[in-house]
């Protein structure tokens, strides 16, 4: 069986990085290449492929949007995998078993791990993603929508802060803690509240009373009962709970 595939990328390398990776795969046939969403839904529906290869941040319509429009006017979408960085939600691409995703830069392993998935679908197959996709595209959407900055009052200012310049956060009762390298700012909303507005890439919750950026972990050491402690880079020792441990290391991993 010929299994149809369209790869969809603004970058041309990475087209031809895809490309190259499908050139001694026989049952692997390329039907079109494009550069950005709008040629992506002409090419999908002119084509038919069994497979798309899908770049996230596009010109013109996202992945997102193609995946959308396709869907709302009753198109047929075809297997769908993800190229892009967005790692937590590689994770929970996995658990519903709907995509497999590509977390980029990729190797030449990782890329025959997602072939074998992607026959194994077809090979079930019945055609469009299974009904967890609307919800997973829903979470990967909104996880790119989110602030690239805060804006807080202190003190009579406004202040503007980037999210990648927060180190780590903690609820104080009716307040939460920004720790930043100028120092901690104290601001009057829940930690629930701040986590919805950070980019769930780079911000996990370690227990019901910090969130840390992934970015400034240095290392994970065990402590009693199951609990460990995560070490960040200025050397800040903050409590990871049994129950947020596994999900931790799985995303430490893939930043590696």
């Amino acid at each position: 069986m010929s299994i149809r595939t369209l790869i969809v990328d603004d970058e041309a390398h990475a087209r031809a990085r895809i490309r190259q990776l499908l050139k001694d795969e026989a049952d692997f046939t390329i039907v079109g290449e494009c550069a950005n969403g709008r040629l992506a839904v002409d090419a999908v529906r002119r084509e038919k492929p069994d497979l798309l290869f899908l770049d996230v941040q596009m010109p013109r319509l996202t992945g997102f949007d193609v995946c959308a429009e396709l869907s709302g006017s009753g198109d047929v979408i075809p297997l769908v995998i993800f190229c892009t960085a967005y790692d937590q939600y590689a994770l929970k691409a996995f658990e519903v078993h709907a995509i497999d995703y590509l977390l980029k830069p990729f190797d030449r392993e990782r890329f025959r791990k997602t072939l074998e998935h992607a026959r194994a679908r077809i090979r079930e197959a019945a055609g469009s993603p299974a009904p967890q996709f609307a919800t997973f595209l829903a979470e990967l959407k909104a996880a790119q929508d989110r602030p690239a900055r805060l804006a807080f009052k202190c003190d009579g200012r406004v202040i503007f802060l980037r999210t990648e310049e927060i180190h780590w956060l903690e609820s104080e009762g009716n307040y939460v803690k920004l720790h930043t390298p100028g120092g901690a700012h104290l601001l009057r909303e829940t930690l629930t509240g701040l986590e919805e507005q950070l980019p769930a890439e780079r911000f996990m919750r370690l227990s019901r009373s910090v969130i840390v950026n992934l970015d400034r972990v240095k290392e994970v050491q065990p402590l009693f009962y199951g609990d460990h402690v995560v070490i960040l880079l200025d050397g800040t020792k903050l409590t990871l709970s049994r129950t947020h441990k596994d999900r931790l290391e799985k995303l430490l991993e893939r930043r590696a």
